[in-house]
């Protein structure tokens, strides 16, 4: 009796009783699973291993149909690469080139998945945007000192430089880090706003065109003023458009213009604000109009202009002569109270029966007084009163 497996057998050889096995059997009775087969799970049917012939160490296989896999490789039949590897092939796989900042990549590209400390690309060999590489390799990518609302927020590092540049500014900011406010730009609540002088600030000469701290414009044109350039400088005005400064004309306002016949006296009384004005014959003639018909009009007011000027010369040579003459009296008086503060002054003495006589005169300190008394000419008045006789002057005591 061959006694062989009905699963794996086909008969036997009855003369020597050895079983005829089938494919995936081996054994005497064809009960055991033969290399390369496993025997399927509850069952005494075996399967085959179909271990990777490129993945796998061999073609033999465990109980559960797991096969051995080469390094790099994984899988139930070692037939696609491990976590860290890519491109299987009859070989092996090969190991992911992501710089040590991935565990894995796409097992058909190599591209590196989930790229760590803010780099990507293929082999996480960039900074991320808006973060730059450092010069230091331990300190990997870093943020740029960018903001995204001065600037696009990506940076660079120029060659031999430690501190990163903005790759682009918006528009209104400027610097390294786009963190200054470019010409004709202020600051405005750390925002950079356009400046507003109303197109009266030229560029080429205020290059700033305000202060960038205020917004107050610099170097107002066209005659104008203000904070934003929007007033006229005084002694202008706004043209009728409203948009340039104009020069404001002096319009008097004649409180009078009488005119009589030809060969008669005309009378012309002019406001106190065109008197005060220069004028000349042209300009009276545009603030009156005169007819061309009438030439002896337009000769009037030349006649009358230089009448005026005239009238103007006096009235200053006039004041000039009062002034001297005021002066002059001045001086007078002062001359005359000086004269009489220096007159001489006599002083008389009594004691007892002797009479003492001396005088001096300031301004003559060495005149001779003695000639001035005489002792012949003294005598005594009847009605008691002493007498003085000079031969000019009578003196009573």
């Amino acid at each position: 009796l061959c006694n062989c497996s009905s699963v794996g057998s086909a008969g036997c050889n009855l003369t020597t009783g050895q079983c005829h096995c089938l494919p995936g059997y081996t054994g005497p009775r064809c009960h055991s699973c033969a290399h390369g087969f496993f025997p399927q799970l509850g069952g005494q049917q075996c399967q085959p291993c179909s271990c990777s012939p490129a993945g796998a160490t061999s073609e033999q296989c465990d109980h559960s149909g797991k096969c051995q896999c080469k390094v790099g490789v994984t899988g139930l039949k070692c037939d696609r690469c491990s976590e860290g590897f890519y491109r299987f092939n009859q070989s092996s796989c090969e190991p992911c080139q992501c710089n040590n900042l991935s565990h894995t990549c796409d097992s058909s590209t190599g591209t590196c998945l989930e790229c760590q400390e803010n780099t990507e690309g293929e082999h996480c060999e960039l900074c991320k945007e808006g973060f730059y590489r450092s010069t230091q390799p331990a300190h990997g990518c870093q943020r740029c000192p960018c903001s995204t609302v001065a600037s696009t927020g990506t940076c660079h590092l120029e060659p031999g430089e430690s501190v990163p540049r903005c790759d682009k500014c918006k528009e209104g900011y400027t610097g390294l880090n786009c963190n200054q406010c470019d010409k004709g730009y202020y600051n405005s609540d750390s925002i950079c706003t356009r400046c507003e002088c109303n197109g009266n600030v030229d560029p080429a000469l205020s290059p700033s065109v305000c202060r960038p701290d205020s917004g107050e414009c610099i170097g107002c044109l066209y005659h104008t003023t203000g904070f934003h350039c929007e007033l006229c400088q005084e002694g202008y005005s706004r043209d009728s458009q409203g948009t340039n400064c104009t020069r404001k004309e002096a319009t008097p306002e004649p409180r009078e213009f009488t005119t009589s016949a030809p060969n008669t006296t005309k009378a012309t009384s002019f406001s106190t604000a065109v008197l005060n004005s220069t004028l000349s014959p042209t300009t009276l003639q545009t603030v009156f109009p005169i007819s061309s018909s009438d030439n002896s009009t337009s000769a009037f007011a030349d006649v009358s202009w230089t009448q005026f000027n005239i009238i103007i010369l006096t009235v200053i040579i006039i004041v000039v002569v009062l002034l001297m003459g005021f002066v002059g009296a001045v001086y007078m008086y002062r001359e005359y109270q000086n004269r009489k503060l220096n007159a001489p002054f006599w002083t008389i003495e009594l004691k007892e029966d002797n009479i003492s006589f001396s005088s001096y005169h300031d301004s003559i300190p060495n005149a001779d007084v003695s000639g001035l008394l005489e002792d012949d000419g003294n005598e005594v008045a009847p009605n008691g009163q002493l007498t003085l006789t000079t031969p000019m002057h009578n003196f009573k005591a």
